[in-house]
């Protein structure tokens, strides 16, 4: 390839061979929520990233296309699940597959999108499966993992910052590594470098899900997507949140738990309220220093990475554009 490559190519390639995926046909009630979902977009960072990590190695990156999909069904498929745990009515403004359907659709049609994730990694090269499909299968177990934890510190207030950065490590940021890894594989790429892919995309993802925790009660909502404050009226255990139960002591502490405890309240007050305690405790200034770590180090796992410098610089501007988003 020239130097003209640009993320646009890989994401055009992207969408030409989702447009001809087929994921099944009869029963309708299984395969048609499938291709909703996948339908109703999204960033496709996952596949892009694959794309990415091949292009890294290798001229012919085309090669990563398919199992690139599988990520992104994959992806899709845990997305569809974890709709139905939350009970959440919208995804991507549209209503969720189990709204749509009904909850034993959205579980069956899931299922099938997992085969569907390992029949699109059976385009690997079969000297290089085996090595793709055990690291898919480790990463698959730590995504359940993080789920799991995740809805144990529903009911625990004792959670704590290790353990909250264990679960979205899990939860979210290793398929980013993954996915990252998963070209450097299918490209032939040596375990060093793909050690350097994972790492980087794990800390990247860390960054994200933190930034995602800041913005929800300090994003622009123009810019954010969704409701700014919903973290703080729905209790949920963010980052921010577990840093001011730690730090909180004595009037501040008291006022906190108080908001916390309370099962009637006026959604605005409490959202004002809790960024209030946040701010004398300076935990918007302590997550933004976090957050610049985990980005500093996967772009310095980036820039190790023994490669061709302008195909490096690809992957380096396509992470940093992603840092600077606020939605």
């Amino acid at each position: 390839m020239t130097q003209t490559t640009t993320p646009a190519i890989f994401l055009e390639a992207l969408h030409q061979e989702m447009q001809q995926t087929h994921y099944g046909q009869e029963p309708a009630e299984l395969y048609e929520p499938i291709r909703y979902i996948m339908s109703l977009g999204g960033k496709r960072m996952r596949p892009l990233l694959t794309l990415l990590g091949a292009y890294l190695f290798a001229d012919d990156w085309q090669k990563a296309v398919r199992p690139a999909i599988a990520v992104e069904v994959f992806h899709n498929f845990t997305l569809m699940h974890d709709d139905i745990m939350d009970q959440a009515p919208l995804r991507r403004g549209q209503p969720t597959v189990h709204e749509k359907w009904n909850h034993n659709i959205a579980i069956l049609s899931g299922d099938v999108m997992l085969v569907n994730a390992y029949e699109l990694l059976l385009n690997v090269e079969t000297d290089r499966l085996k090595r793709v499909l055990s690291r898919f299968n480790r990463t698959a177990a730590e995504v359940c993992e993080g789920q799991q934890f995740d809805m144990n510190f529903e009911s625990r207030w004792d959670v704590t910052e290790a353990e909250y950065l264990d679960m979205i490590r899990l939860k979210t940021s290793v398929l980013l590594g993954f996915a990252l890894e998963l070209g450097g594989l299918i490209a032939g790429a040596d375990e060093m470098a793909t050690n350097l892919l994972y790492e980087g995309g794990v800390n990247i993802g860390l960054g994200f899900q933190l930034k995602d925790d800041l913005l929800d009660v300090y994003g622009d909502p123009a810019k954010f997507g969704k409701q700014v404050g919903g973290d703080i009226i729905a209790n949920k255990k963010t980052f921010l949140l577990i840093e001011a139960l730690q730090k909180a002591n004595g009037p501040l502490r008291s006022e906190l738990t108080d908001w916390l405890s309370r099962t009637e309240f006026d959604k605005a007050e409490k959202v004002k309220a809790v960024t209030g305690i946040y701010d004398q405790l300076g935990i918007r200034e302590l997550t933004e220093e976090r957050i610049n770590d985990y980005f500093a180090r996967g772009l310095a796992s980036f820039r190790q990475l023994p490669v061709d410098p302008a195909r490096k610089a690809l992957l380096i501007d396509f992470t940093e554009q992603l840092i600077a988003r606020e939605s």
